[in-house]
């Protein structure tokens, strides 16, 4: 499998992001972010907010595990998780916290629980993610991605 890997555009900053993601998702009805715990969470939440009023059923969903996933909604403070959701859809956002080694998340399983929330002819798969991670561990070679949006981060650290 793998995917053929060509750029369609490039932007800079977190606005360049999130407006990519926005112009990709537009057809979007349905969108199950999946991620790890706490890292990814507040990636699907950042995501989810310049979406937020399109009509969209957005949903965060821990690793492989379905019973975990819970709406996004939005609030006063911004996109938060709500109560338990179901999570097939029309669209799923794999979020770079996932191929961590760390996390020792099996691509594999994640490619099963792909193929159980979403119709095989009729899905969008996004990867977002930081730092060609799911290129340098191989994920792309077995997930068939539609998009991946790679941002890479550049630190600078001053001081008075």
């Amino acid at each position: 499998m793998g995917i053929q890997i060509k750029t369609i555009s490039t932007s800079e900053g977190i606005g360049g992001l999130l407006n990519t993601f926005r112009q990709i998702s537009t057809d979007s009805k349905k969108i199950t972010f999946i991620g790890t715990p706490g890292f990814c969470t507040p990636f699907a939440e950042l995501l989810s907010f310049v979406i937020r009023g399109e009509n969209k059923e957005l949903v965060f969903m821990s690793n492989t595990s379905v019973d975990s996933a819970k709406s996004i909604i939005s609030t006063p403070q911004g996109m938060q998780l709500g109560d338990a959701a179901d999570p097939t859809a029309d669209t799923v956002v794999l979020l770079g916290g996932l191929a961590i080694p760390k996390m020792n998340n099996d691509v594999n399983d994640i490619k099963k629980v792909i193929d159980n929330i979403t119709n095989p002819d009729k899905r969008t798969i996004i990867g977002v993610f930081f730092m060609s991670i799911f290129q340098e561990t191989g994920w792309t070679k077995v997930i068939d991605f539609d998009y991946l949006l790679d941002s890479h981060m550049k630190n600078t650290t001053m001081e008075k």
